[in-house]
């Protein structure tokens, strides 16, 4: 599946910071401050960090943990997509360092240069895993790729390097038992934008480790992010919140009793909501909800109610009208 909802929604919030007030807003975002990390590390903690996956989310997690002192190896099975990533690193590198210095290019060229220093690539897989601490993955959203990936990295990695997965929907539970060390496995969930997003939802399975979980709660914090725990259940906590709102606001204009529009408009106004639960939809990908909720529902653990089919997404899925995407979904665009 791809990455969460709330994780696109704090992105398009992000981008448009400047045109709308949060004051009364339930799900602000809170904006990372970009400087370099002053914790110091003790010889116990982790200092190299892999990530395999180059896309959005791999790339931000690999800048975020650069330009707070980490050493970094962003790995990918293709160096095209390699220079895809830097592409978005070095984007985002050049915005941080003229908000953050505007007046003094030293400072913006040193900002950027220190950071790159820290990232290294490589398109072997075997090789990226090589003397690391932490390994983050940030690869396609399928159980069993990211199992085959974990399964041949569990035999070439130190025996006290710890795994992560950054997935926003699959159980870290089924990820983790086809390798040997569950008790050094955990979900490690980031948000989209990363380098803005400070949360991060840390998830532990029954076997993660109190010392796998309290290393990666200071990973999180040396990178200035904000971690929350949760166990492994479906959605973990924004998401498990915020998919069945999207699913209930749909059922509400399907039983006629609003109009889409007035929904959107009375939870932006009502609830101080940037964005409506049906404009948030289309931003996201209505297929993206409804992969989500199947997905749900074919797993069984959520209330059947909360996840039960709704025709009028599903026809619009089928008709193609995916959303802003698309150029159709709940609203023409």
């Amino acid at each position: 599946m791809a990455q969460f909802i709330l994780s696109s929604f704090r992105g398009h919030l992000t981008n448009n910071a400047t045109k709308i007030s949060f004051k009364t807003s339930l799900l602000r975002p809170l904006l990372l401050n970009n400087n370099f990390s002053t914790t110091t590390p003790n010889n116990n903690s982790i200092q190299n960090i892999t990530v395999y996956g180059s896309g959005l989310m791999g790339a931000g997690i690999v800048q975020v943990a650069a330009q707070n002192g980490f050493k970094v190896t962003m790995v990918d099975i293709e160096q095209a997509f390699i220079e895809k990533g830097k592409k978005i690193i070095d984007a985002s590198l050049s915005r941080i360092a003229k908000k953050q210095f505007k007046d003094d290019e030293n400072s913006q060229k040193s900002f950027i240069e220190t950071t790159w220093s820290n990232i290294k690539t490589e398109t072997n897989s075997e090789k990226g895993a090589e003397n690391t601490d932490l390994i983050i993955e940030a690869i396609v959203e399928n159980l069993e790729t990211k199992q085959n990936l974990f399964k041949k990295l569990d035999k070439i990695s130190k025996p006290n390097t710890i795994f992560a997965s950054n997935t926003s929907s699959l159980p870290i539970s089924e990820i983790s038992k086809i390798t040997e060390r569950q008790d050094k496995f955990a979900g490690l969930h980031f948000f989209n934008p990363v380098p803005q997003m400070k949360l991060v939802e840390i998830i532990k399975n029954d076997q993660t480790s109190e010392d796998t979980y309290q290393k990666l709660v200071d990973v999180t914090k040396r990178m200035k992010k904000t971690p929350v725990t949760c166990k492994d259940t479906p959605g973990f906590i924004v998401n498990r919140l915020l998919v069945p709102y999207l699913m209930e606001a749909v059922r509400l204009a399907e039983r006629g009793e609003a109009t889409t529009e007035d929904i959107d408009t009375a939870m932006k106004l009502g609830a101080g909501m940037p964005m409506g639960p049906f404009e948030l939809s289309d931003f996201v990908g209505l297929d993206t909800l409804k992969s989500i909720v199947d997905g749900w529902r074919k797993d069984g653990k959520i209330d059947a109610g909360l996840v039960a089919p709704i025709k009028k997404l599903d026809d619009l899925v089928k008709e193609g009208k995916l959303g802003r995407k698309s150029g159709a979904g709940f609203y023409t665009y």
